[in-house]
């Protein structure tokens, strides 16, 4: 029996199991590759970063901004882009670039949750839909001849498509526990990744502070002291005896 006699044989709802499978498929095919790229590439790139914003902010920004075509390398660059932040805009933009990197990398898994849920119920029905089908033939007269064996048959049958239904939901509940387990990962390699660069920057910030407290001090002049102002009126020579 081949997969064609199989699928002809699981009846109306293998259809539909069908494209659940196509769709799941896609999703965790699209995602592998994904993963694939982004974990063999991510520690170099953190460790590149973070090494040359030791020595120079320019430089690692430009690196990081390379990098922008991963998550780690976006994550990475959205403080670095900014002309003059201090150490809360620093924080916030690492957080807020966080959630949007770390959202993009959860696509998929609402789909991959629907066929995990539809899947076993569509199998269920077109189980349901054989056994009926396959008890309207029995007439009470034929129960014990070999008449019957016909039923037993076509009612074997109808469970082809609550196999094929568990099947596709089982291999897509593995995967989608497997992206999740990477979600999880990733929060913990950008939260020490951002940590870092945080530590660093608080350590050498990269921003105009210094050359605008230099602007102001030369720019500053202490007030006089009282007493001292050109416009004060000299003091009254001594009395002096006639």
């Amino acid at each position: 029996m081949d997969i064609l006699d199989l699928f002809d044989k699981g009846g109306p709802a293998m259809w539909p199991l069908l494209v659940l499978s196509i769709l799941s498929l896609s999703v965790i095919f699209e995602r592998l590759w994904f993963w694939l790229r982004m974990l063999t590439q991510e520690k170099q790139i953190v460790d590149r970063i973070l090494n040359a914003a030791q020595d120079n902010w320019e430089v690692a920004a430009d690196m990081a901004k390379q990098a922008s075509n991963q998550p780690i390398g976006r994550f990475l660059y959205a403080p670095l882009r900014l002309a003059k932040s201090d150490a809360e805009t620093f924080r916030l933009a690492l957080e807020a670039t966080a959630e949007d990197e770390l959202a993009g990398m959860r696509r998929g898994e609402k789909l991959l949750e629907a066929v995990i849920a539809l899947a076993p119920l569509l199998g269920l029905l077109g189980t349901v839909l054989g056994l009926i089908q396959s008890l309207r033939s029995i007439r009470i007269g034929d129960l014990g001849t070999e008449s019957t064996a016909g039923v037993t048959t076509g009612i074997g049958e109808s469970l082809i498509s609550t196999a094929a239904g568990l099947i596709v939901a089982i291999i897509s509940l593995v995967f989608y526990r497997l992206f999740q387990s990477f979600v999880v990962n990733q929060v913990k390699v950008f939260q020490k990744a951002g940590n870092e660069m945080e530590l660093l920057y608080r350590q050498s910030p990269h921003d105009f502070s210094n050359s605008t407290s230099a602007i102001v001090r030369e720019n500053f002049t202490p007030p006089r002291k009282p007493g001292k102002t050109r416009f004060s009126e000299p003091p009254e020579p001594p009395n002096t005896p006639n």
